[in-house]
């Protein structure tokens, strides 16, 4: 049943008080400790486990199956599943709107993988 008007009013009055809380409680921590922080949030918010990325992007697993043209649970498996084939976590990524990147981290730089997916398998050229 959709929710009334003054439901929907009481779910932002409630949100707004606990906005306000958190801004109120935030400005009583240190500049330092609001930079460690925020620091540790964008570090928990770059690195996710593939189940934490679709939640956090609201999508089910109904959804993104619909979305794969798989069952559930084959989303499901997927996501517990700890090694993956790069054109299915492509697909994954692609699914929920984003863009698959590959770097590879060097003492002497960073470089992006391309041409992922191409026809040269490494098992055929070795």
């Amino acid at each position: 049943m959709p929710a009334s008007g003054s439901d929907a009013a009481t779910r932002a009055n409630l949100f707004n008080l606990m906005a306000n809380k958190f801004q109120s409680l935030r400005e009583g921590i240190s500049q330092e400790r609001r930079d460690r922080i925020d620091a540790m949030t964008r570090e928990m918010l770059a690195e996710m486990p593939m189940h934490a990325l679709r939640d956090a992007l609201r999508f089910t697993q109904q959804q993104l199956a619909e979305e794969l043209g798989v069952k559930q649970a084959a989303i499901s498996k997927m996501e517990r599943r700890p090694d993956h084939l790069v054109s299915t976590l492509r697909r994954f990524i692609e699914a929920m709107g984003g863009e698959l990147e590959l770097k590879a981290h060097f003492p002497t730089g960073s470089v992006s993988i391309t041409e992922l997916g191409a026809s040269d398998d490494i098992r055929k050229t070795a």
